[in-house]
């Protein structure tokens, strides 16, 4: 089963790589067809997880305090950064997985460790961010996120080329 399971997102990667194939040429001068695919993925990853974080801070949790177990308070946007992350974790590791780095060699559970240490290293950012954005200089919580994404986004273009799908082995 497991190996069906590969073999369908191996097959949609492919399909997702050649759509995104398709629109390269205009950007060849400019971008490697990866960082081409890389970026695409990831702003598709991006904006799926800015939807949901603006939904659960907005909706979900209401702008207001999360009390947990009575023990705790946790602000909305924090509150909202941990529920989306395991989802954008799972998306995007899946994404460049089977359409960005789809040639890497190593083993798919070593990508997938390593890719939680480089997500894990993200999310110190995300969250340091959105505590200085947001608590400290009194920002709105969903721009406060967009800008510490894309911080967090070169950081992790970087460390997934040379460390988590890392071709010579």
């Amino acid at each position: 089963m497991l190996n069906n399971i590969r073999k369908l997102f191996t097959l949609i990667g492919g399909r997702i790589r050649r759509i995104i194939d398709f629109f390269y040429p205009p950007f060849a001068r400019w971008f490697s067809r990866r960082l081409f695919r890389y970026g695409v993925c990831g702003v598709v990853n991006m904006g799926f997880n800015w939807v949901l974080y603006s939904a659960a801070y907005n909706f979900l949790f209401d702008k207001q305090l999360i009390d947990v177990f009575g023990l705790v308070p946790i602000s909305p946007h924090i509150a909202a950064l941990l529920l989306t992350f395991p989802i954008s974790l799972i998306t995007g590791f899946l994404l460049q997985k089977y359409v960005t780095f789809s040639t890497s060699q190593l083993r798919g559970g070593v990508q997938f460790v390593r890719y939680i240490s480089v997500v894990t290293l993200n999310l110190l950012i995300n969250y340091a961010g959105l505590k200085f954005f947001v608590e400290m200089l009194g920002f709105w919580a969903t721009p406060s996120k967009m800008v510490v994404d894309i911080i967090t986004a070169i950081v992790s273009y970087l460390c997934q080329k040379y460390f988590t799908f890392r071709e010579n082995v």
